[in-house]
């Protein structure tokens, strides 16, 4: 792709002003109440399935940009704190990166050539964190419809090849193979099957060639106003980049263009065999980010409750 093509894309998929001059929500805007009652009718078996990986220093993070896996350690032991009528207090700490484990990406996460999403220069993101497009925009919205797209299923392999590109056509097929669809306010979760690869080799390979969602697959969402895409990927878009001199041009695209809400590192190896098991591929996801106050992501351990 061109940087002309890469333009004409970014123009053609915008949803600056779509919502109005002060929107933050972007495609979360997709998911209206009558979306959420509808998302409640798919509990039919009362079955819940936990996406996020664990808090605790054996993720997938190594360093790169910072992110390091979550650190936990206790600040009171019940045998050392205790009141006289025998009462003990256990109290802890977490530190981790927004980033480091299951995750979505606020809009503010990404800007291109100076601009966020809607418009605003980035400087709107400083030390004190994103004035505008933050996490906790979306923090009382994200329950909706849930459709897995299970790529390995679908080609009877334990899991896509590292650097492999999903495409607009194959989503359609793997839907279609499935018997669901994807539509207006669903989040679309993508299992590529590359998580359980790295994991069960202490992560080795997780964030270097992935693969993952190409540029093209962003029209195919647009036209159907799906409201978010996640996958069991560091990044969800394919790794490399097919796009010379743009390194993440999915997350340009979708966060600063589209306001497409964007999760990573969902673990969908359970939820993908009780789909498999039953032929049904959609389900109520829920899955609200913490409410922090300028924060560009935030850990997340998302529902899928069939």
């Amino acid at each position: 792709m061109s940087g002309e093509d890469f333009d004409s894309r970014a123009s053609r998929l915008c949803n600056w002003g779509r919502w109005g001059p002060d929107d933050e929500l972007g495609t979360v805007n997709f998911i209206t109440d009558r979306k959420v009652a509808e998302a409640a009718a798919l509990v039919r078996r009362g079955q819940i399935f936990a996406l996020g990986i664990p808090l605790d220093e054996s993720g997938p993070q190594q360093g790169r940009s910072g992110r390091f896996n979550p650190i936990h350690f206790m600040t009171a032991l019940p045998a050392e704190h205790v009141l006289p009528d025998g009462t003990g207090t256990g109290d802890d700490v977490i530190v981790l990166p927004t980033q480091s484990a299951t995750q979505w990406d606020s809009l503010a996460h990404k800007s291109h050539r100076g601009m966020l999403y809607g418009g605003r220069p980035h400087e709107m993101v400083a030390g004190d964190g994103a004035g505008v497009n933050s996490i906790q925009a979306v923090s009382g919205r994200m329950v909706t419809r849930g459709v897995l797209a299970d790529m390995p299923g679908f080609r009877g392999a334990g899991a896509l090849v590292p650097g492999e590109e999903i495409t607009a056509s194959d989503l359609s097929a793997v839907l279609r193979h499935q018997g669901t669809d994807a539509g207006e306010g669903d989040i679309l979760l993508v299992r590529t099957g590359h998580m359980d690869r790295c994991r069960r080799d202490r992560w080795r390979g997780y964030y270097d060639a992935a693969p993952g969602l190409g540029v093209d697959t962003l029209d195919w969402i647009h036209e159907r106003r799906l409201a978010g895409v996640a996958a069991d990927t560091g990044a969800v878009e394919v790794r490399p980049s097919r796009v010379p001199g743009v390194r993440s041009p999915f997350h340009v695209l979708a966060l600063v263009y589209m306001g497409l809400l964007i999760g990573e590192i969902f673990d969908l190896e359970a939820l993908s065999a009780a789909c498999r098991a039953d032929g049904v591929y959609d389900f109520q996801l829920a899955g609200p980010p913490l409410p922090i106050g300028g924060g560009v992501a935030s850990p997340v351990n998302p529902y899928a409750i069939r």
